[in-house]
């Protein structure tokens, strides 16, 4: 079995203006096309803790209507530092056979939901969180999609729980998010949460 290659770009390139922390809606485009013309698929092993690169990873909130897909993760998931934790977002590192971020994004959601349709994913935001090591080597392309009424169901639900709610919901669990998804849900709600501070 091979080591797994993933998408990259160089700090220089995806932080071009200068580090900020958060999620900003400025230059997503610009981004994504910087990924076209510098990003290479490197082993994943030599680039996590290499900061001078970012880790691209296309980053899903999906909606309906103002609701939010909210997941819960379970213990029986890989990743310890991520049990019990809340989430609003699929998605995952770009591998070679995905072609592009549009490609890696339709098949973290093929692997994570069980849906009868795929939606488009709109790009939004460039999410960076500098603040911790796994933040400092990976940049987010935050993308909406509504599912529009159509039903949604986790498909790994011994890692997984989740089910569509509104954003007073999300605000009951934001100290319990994901920084990812704290970080995305705040910009996509504004500079006040709905449902109170």
């Amino acid at each position: 079995m091979t080591a797994e290659r993933v998408l990259v770009v160089p700090r220089s390139v995806a932080l071009a203006g200068g580090p900020w922390h958060g999620v900003r809606g400025a230059g997503v485009g610009e981004l994504v096309e910087a990924v076209r013309h510098h990003g290479v698929f490197l082993p994943r092993a030599e680039v996590e803790g290499d900061p001078s690169v970012k880790q691209v990873i296309p980053y899903l909130v999906l909606r309906d209507g103002t609701d939010y897909f909210l997941m819960r993760r379970t213990r029986a998931g890989g990743d310890a530092r991520l049990h019990d934790l809340w989430t609003i977002g699929i998605g995952g590192h770009v591998n070679p056979g995905d072609g592009d971020l549009a490609g890696g994004l339709a098949r973290e959601w093929a692997e994570e939901v069980v849906a009868g349709f795929t939606p488009p994913f709109t790009p939004v935001g460039l999410l960076n969180d500098d603040t911790n090591d796994v933040g400092a080597v990976h940049l987010g392309v935050v993308c909406v999609a509504d599912a529009a009424g159509r039903p949604v169901v986790i498909r790994e639900t011994t890692k997984l729980s989740g089910s569509f709610a509104p954003p007073p919901r999300v605000c009951d669990v934001r100290d319990r998010l994901e920084t990812w998804s704290r970080l995305a849900f705040d910009f996509l709600e504004g500079p006040e949460p709905a449902g109170g501070a």
